[in-house]
């Protein structure tokens, strides 16, 4: 083992201190021994699914942004491949260059000092989950083990063992370690490991051997808990550190990749030990991560100060592209080689994918046919070759013989998993084991479709892991020289101490049933912003209404909450006058030249869109007729003066949640006549007629329109792009009117433009503004709100806010926290937008103030001093909450059930005629979470308000309880001895609608079947905040909704990547998600099943897991189950489907695939669940959105109970724990007093706690104390017969 400098020396080197992603190094004199390294610094994007969720409750965020590192990188330049290895072939991938990502920089952060890790976790195991291993030169075996690294000496493995030989820890700490490989004269040790800013990269250590490389020091002395203290280049500090690197084992290791957003793993020395091959990991549109081989060479003794640059290395095999792609297309190609071995000086064998050609990675194929194909390509000169076929049962994994001779590797066999061996002088195969654990080779598999495996230094056997354990497969020769079994492999038998440093779990306590309590809630999030002329007026939707307030331009306007101090909701926005009250109002805009006029659209669920204008003078609303049946959108009045307008609007052919019908046809923009009603003239309801309308085109922009220059030209938004169409120009042959684009972004998701006046020429350049196409472009890039001087930038320039020579030149960061609905005033002086519940607002001339800073910030573009610029006020819109809408609702009932003569004393009892009464219930109130305590027999339980007083026996002495059915108050149900269970919770449910104005279908099919809370973990966070609104104010029926908003995300699709390089950016976007806080992996991890470490790990953690079996990732998914064994179109059972969702969507899945019973991981997945739930663990249950929507939610009920849960188990999985991991326990979750009254009531007969596939029969389902039944979804109670509307869905 090499020498240890002394952290003096290591200082001297810190004294050169070298930009971000450069690095030094010394070496002693021999390439065998390196000295220590210092930190280094590296950028996470991608970390272990099992520990990134599972170790730190911020687990969510590392693995879905950049985060920052306070070290001076170190390490030796990996140096010019393609110049010291010149006979190599370099790919060039079609000409494509990865120079995009990442967007900026990281700045320094480091894993194991900036993060705290209070909990310390110690537990010893003899089996281990999916270990990856190396045996060297000498017999010792070295594996990974949940991050760490450990090692068995070859003078202990023996089969005649009688007990446990320890396992050596060779490397540990908070970084996830794995993938050892040790050089071919076993001196050098090379794994991937995310230490420094958390990416996984590859390292290099020293190797004399198991014992030597040990680091079980006793005692906790040198164990470094969380972040230094104070400066940490002080003195003091890098000595802690160094004693941290030495106590786990990473003190002498060095990196020679320094990858900052993509990352690396699986390294295989080259024979010549000079240089690796490595699979670097793409990650795309989607978090697939496709493979290629890269060549790194491993540093010499030579002491060097080059930079290690991100990204330097030599692509050997990269991706192919699938027919008809472009090489532009080459970086969302989902698909690569993987797996790479060398086979002699000049050869690589690898595997890969062949089946998905289309260039997206799907799920569920058959690996009985075989996925994963091994192939053998030349290096030098460019060629490949199939060595194993992937029909049948698929080829992966390949391991290399000492001798070069034979290959092995792992297939599908029928239901047994196969070690195989292939005689790479004569072809043979032979399948020589069948006691592997199955493959993953069927789902994206960067952690491996198998773990590695080794064969001994003499050929002589197989070291492979199987079923939790190590295995030694013995192995002969015939007479042909061809290797075969060598008789019957037996297990070696170890243990190991596993050490680990866990964050706290991190659950934020939400009390709903306290903020329900009050009589009013507010919306937080507000959409469709428009601006006045002269930006002194915004007008914008909030819910399911259209609201308009005016703009403080005092320095530090406030607006207080009227919630928090009392004072009166005269002070919120002002809504809009409306003609129907009820219905839903959408796309509000101020007309042009009439400051009084604003136009909108209403939406009915039967006669779909109409236009409305509202007088807010006059607090009138006027009806806009002309228009066939349809859905219109969009409505803009053009800013000539007079009553007689030009009018243009959408018109879109239907949706799955509108329907796609009735009125689909002739989708398009149209443009039309209109007279405006005259301030002096027409009242209330005057209908005015919409005329000569004719189509411009078949594109229906994303976002809003204008005209300008009166009705001459039309600017549709995008969202990447502004256009504008010449409305005086003659239409083409196919009636499309002539457009140019005025301003493009690159990565765009929001654009809105102004048109240039002068003024906007600043500083003598008005000598440019002829040339400009349009006076400001504003967009929004990575969540953030951007604006560009039209100036700066021309027609065919992408507007991009990457720094560096691609940035927009004089570009202007305007948000802090991000923001979206861009919305200019008609004169192009004020930028408007919105975030959560404030308007934002900037007066573009003061940029000029901030000039100097904007150009010498070339990083966040003059954020610190634009900011100041910023006029931010906040918008108050609250609405009735339903605690308080039931007991009007239920009053209203008393009232009008008896005379209005009755007498006084009658008339003043109607103040409990909100209660509700559920009687001869069998009530499981999951109350302890144990079923013996939990289920209560012949019990009342009283509710009022929507909140439960309490369960009471039938011979409880409480007087009110023996008022008799069809007494003057309150609300009977006779439960008739049926079940009754709290609110099912889906912790993980997608739907589609949340950006629509129906009445949505989805949210009444989830109340449906029980589902009073469903928490969505990926959806648009303004418009999961919509559709919570006009859920919670009665605009239409369905759960608690909660959601984590738009996901924090590292994959390269513009729409969800976050660009985080520091804690400001970390904390901007928390803030910019309101996050409250919850801890849970979800999915489960993709191997099935697990074994001690990783069920230990997991349940002691704290966190919850929702393994959604619908969409097991580890086989193929639990929803092909379903369909086969249910034919849901058909099955009479299911009719309650045919009455709530589309019967477009039923026929879809009417027919399934027949799989064998050992290709549904998900009974082994559900089996490990129920391990660790009696372990401790929340596990909850989530349907994932699959269709049928609620059905199968009930079916991933069942699939609990098919790994040993009982009925009652996963009936508390699907109530308290679900409750529970979501921080709401408090409210829901039980049936106990004070908690909101969301709960299901089964028939007579209906025994769920024996057999859990009946959970689907529902008589009532109550949320918050509102009563349905289940099977027609119209109301009980307190609004009889009540029914929810819905657009025709169905054609039938």
């Amino acid at each position: 083992m090499g020498d240890i400098q002394n952290p003096r020396s290591r200082d001297d080197l810190r004294e050169k201190e070298l930009p971000i992603g450069h690095s030094v190094i010394a070496s002693a004199a021999s390439s065998k021994r390196f000295s220590t390294p210092i930190s280094t610094s590296i950028h996470r994007n991608y970390i272990n699914p099992i520990l990134c969720a599972l170790l730190t409750s911020y687990a969510f965020i590392f693995h879905a942004f950049p985060c920052i590192n306070r070290w001076t990188t170190s390490s030796t330049n990996a140096g010019s491949i393609s110049a010291t290895v010149p006979k190599f072939k370099e790919d060039t991938a079609y000409g494509w260059k990865d120079d995009i990502w990442p967007i900026r920089e990281q700045t320094r952060w480091d894993i194991s000092t900036d993060f705290q890790y209070p909990r310390k976790l110690v537990y010893d195991v003899e089996e281990g989950t999916w270990l990856r291993l190396d045996v060297g030169p000498n017999g010792d075996i070295v594996f990974d083990m949940l991050g760490d690294m450990y090692c068995i000496p070859a003078d202990v493995i023996t089969s005649s063992a009688t007990s446990a030989v320890q396992a050596l820890a060779i490397l540990q700490g908070v970084p996830y370690d794995s993938h050892p490989q040790i050089s071919p004269d076993g001196t050098r040790l090379a794994f991937r490991s995310d230490a420094g800013l958390g990416v996984a990269n590859i390292w290099v250590k020293p190797w004399s051997g198991c014992r030597a490389a040990s680091n079980q020091v006793k005692g906790d002395d040198l164990w470094i808990l969380s972040d230094l203290d104070g400066d940490p280049e002080s003195g003091e500090n890098r000595e802690k550190n160094h004693r941290r690197e030495v106590r786990e084992g990473r003190a002498d290791a060095i990196k020679i990749t320094n990858e900052t957003f993509r990352w690396v793993s699986e390294a295989r020395w080259h024979p010549d030990g000079d240089k690796i091959i490595a699979t670097k990991r793409y990650t795309s549109s989607r978090a697939v991560p496709a493979g290629e081989g890269w060549l790194y060479n491993v540093p010499n003794a030579t002491l060097s100060t080059s930079p290690l640059i991100s990204g330097e290395g030599l692509r050997l095999v990269g991706r192919s592209l699938p027919l008809g792609w472009q090489p532009e297309q080459y970086g969302e190609q989902q698909i690569g080689p993987e797996e790479f071995i060398w086979w002699g000086d000049d050869r690589l064998i690898y595997s890969k994918n062949v089946i998905d050609i289309n260039g997206r990675f799907e799920y569920g194929k058959d690996v009985h046919k075989g996925i994963n194909t091994i192939f053998s390509y030349n290096v030098t000169s460019g060629v490949a070759e199939t060595l194993v076929d992937a029909n049948p049962g698929g080829a992966s994994r390949p391991e290399i013989s000492n001798d070069g001779r034979t290959i092995a590797f792992v297939r599908r066999v029928r239901d047994k998993e196969a070690l195989v061996l292939k005689d790479l002088k004569t072809g043979t195969i032979r399948n020589i084991w069948y006691g592997l654990t199955y493959d993953l080779s069927i789902v994206s598999a960067p952690m491996g479709t198998y773990p590695s495996f080794s064969f001994t230094p003499k050929d002589d056997a197989i070291i492979i892991w199987a079923t939790g354990s190590l295995w030694k497969v013995p192995l002969s020769l015939d007479d042909a020289g061809e290797r075969i079994s060598g008789g019957e492999p037996w297990k070696i038998k170890w243990k190991a101490r596993i050490e680990k440093r866990l964050a706290k779990t991190r659950i934020s306590q939400t009390d709903i049933a306290k903020e329900e309590a009050k009589p009013r809630q507010r919306i937080r999030a507000f959409t469709e912003l428009s601006v006045d002329a002269t930006g002194e007026r915004v007008t914008f939707r909030a819910g399911s209404k259209t609201y308009w307030q005016a703009l403080d331009h005092s320095a530090n306007p406030v607006v207080v909450d009227p919630l928090s101090s009392g004072d009166e909701v005269s002070q919120e926005a002002i809504p809009l006058p409306v003609l129907h009250p009820n219905a839903t109002y959408q796309s509000p805009s101020f007309i042009p030249n009439e400051p009084n006029l604003l136009i909108h659209m209403r939406w009915s669920d039967t006669l779909f869109s109409s236009i409305e204008i509202a007088d807010i003078s006059r607090n009138i609303a006027f009806e806009v007729d002309g228009l066939p049946l349809g859905r219109y959108d969009k409505p803009t009045i053009c800013d000539s003066v007079g009553l007689n307008r030009r009018i243009a609007f959408v018109r879109k052919a239907g949706d799955k949640m509108t329907g796609d019908i009735v009125a689909t046809a002739n989708p398009g923009l149209y443009v039309g006549l209109l007279t405006l009603p005259s301030p002096f003239g027409r009242g209330q309801g005057t209908k005015l007629m919409v005329r000569d309308v004719k189509r411009l085109s078949q594109h229906i922009p994303s976002g809003r329109m204008r005209f300008t220059e009166g009705a001459r030209n039309l600017i549709v938004y995008d969202d990447s792009t502004s256009s504008v169409i010449d409305l005086t120009a003659s239409p083409n042959d196919v009636g499309e009117h002539p457009s140019r684009v005025l301003a493009k972004g690159k990565m765009s998701t929001e654009m809105a433009v102004t048109l240039p006046r002068e003024s906007d020429s600043l500083h003598g350049a008005k000598t440019r503004l002829a040339a400009a196409t349009v006076g400001h472009a504003a967009f929004v890039d990575l969540h953030q709100v951007y604006v560009a001087n039209g100036l700066d930038f021309g027609g065919g320039d992408v507007l991009w806010s990457k720094p560096g020579p691609n940035a927009t030149r004089g570009l202007a960061r305007a948000s802090v926290e991000g923001g979206h609905d861009l919305s200019w005033s008609a004169d192009g002086k004020r930028l408007c937008w919105l975030l959560g519940p404030y308007l934002h607002s900037l007066e573009v001339s003061k940029l000029d103030e901030c000039k100097r800073e904007i150009q010498q910030d070339s990083n966040s573009f003059g954020i610190k001093c634009v900011k100041t610029l910023l006029n931010v006020q906040e918008i108050s819109v609250t609405f009735e909450h339903e605690r308080s809408r039931i007991k009007r609702a239920a009053s209203d009932a008393f009232v009008a059930q008896h005379s209005p003569v009755a007498d006084q004393e009658t008339r003043d009892d109607h103040f409990d005629s909100d209660m509700l009464f559920i009687l001869n219930a069998t009530v499981v109130s999951m109350i302890t979470g144990t079923e013996h305590r939990d289920v209560l027999y012949g019990r009342t339980l009283v509710i009022r308000g929507g909140v439960i007083i309490g369960s009471y026996a039938t011979d409880d002495e409480n007087d009110w309880l023996r008022i008799p059915p069809g007494a003057p108050r309150g609300k009977f149900i006779d439960a008739q001895g049926g079940i009754v269970v709290p609110g099912f919770v889906d912790v993980h449910a997608h739907w589609n609608g949340q950006g629509s104005v129906a009445s949505s279908w989805e949210q009444r099919t989830f109340l449906a079947y029980g589902l009073t809370t469903v928490h969505n973990p990926a959806i648009d966070t303004v418009a999961a905040w919509t559709e919570r609104a006009r859920v919670e104010s009665g605009s239409m029926i369905g759960p608690r909704i909660f959601h984590t908003g738009t996901i924090i995300h590292g994959g390269t699709w513009k729409g969800d990547h976050e660009d985080i390089v520091d804690m400001a950016e970390a904390r901007s976007a928390l803030t910019r998600l309101k996050v409250e806080g919850m801890t849970t992996v979800e999915h489960t991890i993709p191997i099935p099943v697990v074994y001690q470490d990783v069920l230990t790990l997991f349940a002691e953690s704290g966190t919850g897991n929702t393994p959604t079996h619908i969409v097991n990732l580890g086989g193929v998914f639990g929803e092909i189950h379903v369909w086969a064994h249910t034919a849901v179109p058909f099955d009479q059972k299911q009719d309650r489907l045919r009455k709530f969702v589309p019967h477009a969507l039923l026929e879809t899945i009417s027919s399934s695939l027949a799989v064998p019973r050992d290709a549904y991981q998900v009974f082994n997945t559900s089996a490990s669940i129920h391990q660790m739930t009696k372990m401790g663990l929340n596990a909850n249950i989530g349907a994932h959105g699959e269709p049928p929507l609620g059905m199968n939610y009930h079916k991933e009920m069942w699939f609990f109970a098919q790994g040993g849960m009982t009925p009652y188990e996963a009936l508390r999985s699907a109530t308290r724990h679900g409750a529970s991991s979501l921080g709401l326990f408090g409210s829901i979750g039980s049936l106990e007093p004070g908690k909101l009254a969301d709960m299901v009531i089964y028939p007579a007969g209906m025994n769920i706690l024996e057999d859990i596939s009946l959970t689907l029969q529902i008589r009532y389902v109550i949320k918050g104390g509102r009563v349905w039944d289940a099977e027609t979804m119209i109301e009980e109670w307190p609004e009889k017969g009540k029914v929810q509307s819905m657009p025709p869905l169905s054609a039938d």
